[in-house]
């Protein structure tokens, strides 16, 4: 057992778009990510995903409507839904979801990460 800081967990993340795991609870995963610029639209088939924002704000789209998450708030995106996360600038998220989730879900490119570090 041991505590988690964010911010010294966040502080080890220069890039954007590579979720990194922070811990791990009952076949669920706790991930921090910065994100900034577009995401690829996708959707996950089996997973529910939540989006809390840490700090700065982002732009959730999805096909029929877009919901700003700014900071200390956060989003559910219901299994089968197509979303794509947009950042105009750098925000920092938390999240959780099923270990099994792949990051691009349904879609495969270049920012998809097939396994992911630690921290």
């Amino acid at each position: 057992m041991n505590k988690i800081n964010i911010s010294e967990k966040l502080y080890l993340i220069t890039d954007h778009w590579n979720p990194r795991i922070a811990g791990e609870l009952n076949g669920q995963q706790v991930k921090l990510v910065k994100f900034k610029g577009d995401f690829v639209w996708h959707k996950h088939d089996d997973e529910d995903e939540m989006f809390y924002v840490l700090e700065g704000k982002f732009n959730m789209e999805f096909r029929d409507k877009t919901i700003e998450i700014c900071k200390d708030e956060f989003i559910i995106v219901p299994k089968g839904t197509e979303h794509r996360p947009v950042a105009p600038e750098e925000v920092s998220v938390m999240l959780f979801e099923p270990a099994s989730t792949r990051n691009t879900g349904n879609v495969k490119s270049e920012l998809t990460k097939e396994s992911l570090e630690r921290i």
